[in-house]
C-alpha cells in the first residue's frame, strides 16, 4: 500500500513538472507596446526623391480564396505603385503579421505568384546594398503571358532581416526556443520589364531612396534592428570643460 502511494506521488510530481516545463517552453505572442504600434499607410511616404504615387497601375492582387487566407495571416498590408520622372514604375507590396507561429507564417511570393497562374522562371538569393547595410534578398522572375515581372523581396522575423526559406524557419525556431512568437514583415518590389538586370537596378534605387527618407523607428520595422540605425555622424573634438 505504501509502495503504491509512493509511486503515485512520484508520478504526480513528474506530471506536474512536465506540465510546468511545457508551459514555460510554449511560445507566447508578444503584445506590442503602445509605442510599437504603427500604420503601414502612414509609415511609407507617398512621395520621396523622384518617386510619386501612380494610381494607374495596381500591384498583383490575390484571388478571393487567397485573400481569405492572407487576412488570417496578416494584420496589415500595403500595395502601391510609384513612378519617377523617367517614367520608371515600381510596385511595392508590404505585409505585416504579428504572429509568426508555424500556422501563421509569411506567405512568400513564390507561392502567391504561382497560385495566380504565373510561371516562376528564375529564383535566386542576393544582397541589396543600402547605406544601412546589405539586405539579404530573394530575386525572382515571374511570367504570365506577355507580362514579365522581375521581383525582389526580403523578410524580417522579429528584429532581424533574414533569408527566406531555411533562414526564416531557423530564425522563427530560435524565437520559439526563447518562449516568444515573433512578428514578421515581408517587403516586395517588382517591375514589369523584359530586362531583369535593368529592373533590379531600378528596384534597388527605389528601395534606397525610400529607406533614406524614413524615420529610424519606421525603417527598423522594414530592415530589422541590425540594419536600421543611421550611420554614425562625424563629430569634432569634445569641447573643453572649465
Amino acid at each position: 500500500m505504501k509502495r503504491r502511494l509512493a509511486i503515485s506521488l512520484v508520478l504526480g510530481l513528474a506530471m506536474a513538472g512536465t506540465s510546468a516545463l511545457t508551459g514555460a517552453l510554449t511560445p507566447r505572442a508578444r503584445v506590442p507596446q503602445a509605442h510599437e504600434r504603427f500604420s503601414l499607410e502612414q509609415m511609407i511616404p507617398q512621395r520621396f526623391g523622384d518617386w510619386r504615387l501612380d494610381p494607374s497601375v495596381v500591384p498583383l492582387t490575390p484571388d478571393p480564396d487567397q485573400q481569405g487566407v492572407l487576412e488570417k495571416i496578416y494584420d496589415q498590408t500595403l500595395s502601391r505603385t510609384y513612378i519617377n520622372g523617367q517614367g520608371e514604375r515600381v510596385m511595392l507590396s508590404i505585409a505585416y503579421g504579428g504572429d509568426q507561429s508555424k500556422s501563421l507564417q509569411l506567405h512568400l511570393p513564390e507561392v502567391c505568384y504561382v497560385a495566380q497562374g504565373f510561371q516562376m522562371l528564375k529564383e535566386g538569393e542576393g544582397g541589396l546594398p543600402t547605406r544601412f547595410g546589405e539586405l539579404p534578398v530573394k530575386r525572382l522572375v515571374a511570367r504570365l503571358h506577355e507580362r514579365n515581372e522581375p521581383i525582389t523581396y526580403w523578410v524580417t522575423i522579429g528584429e532581424h532581416a533574414t533569408k527566406a526559406g531555411i533562414g526564416q524557419k531557423l530564425r522563427r525556431l530560435a524565437y520559439g526556443l526563447s518562449g516568444e512568437i515573433p512578428d514578421g514583415m515581408l517587403v516586395r518590389v517588382s517591375t514589369i520589364q523584359a530586362n531583369e538586370a535593368q529592373a533590379y537596378r531600378v528596384q534597388d534605387r527605389f528601395v534606397a531612396d525610400m529607406l533614406g527618407v524614413m524615420a529610424p523607428r519606421d525603417r527598423s520595422r522594414l530592415l530589422g534592428s541590425s540594419l536600421a540605425p543611421a550611420p554614425a555622424q562625424a563629430h569634432g573634438p569634445a569641447p573643453a570643460r572649465g
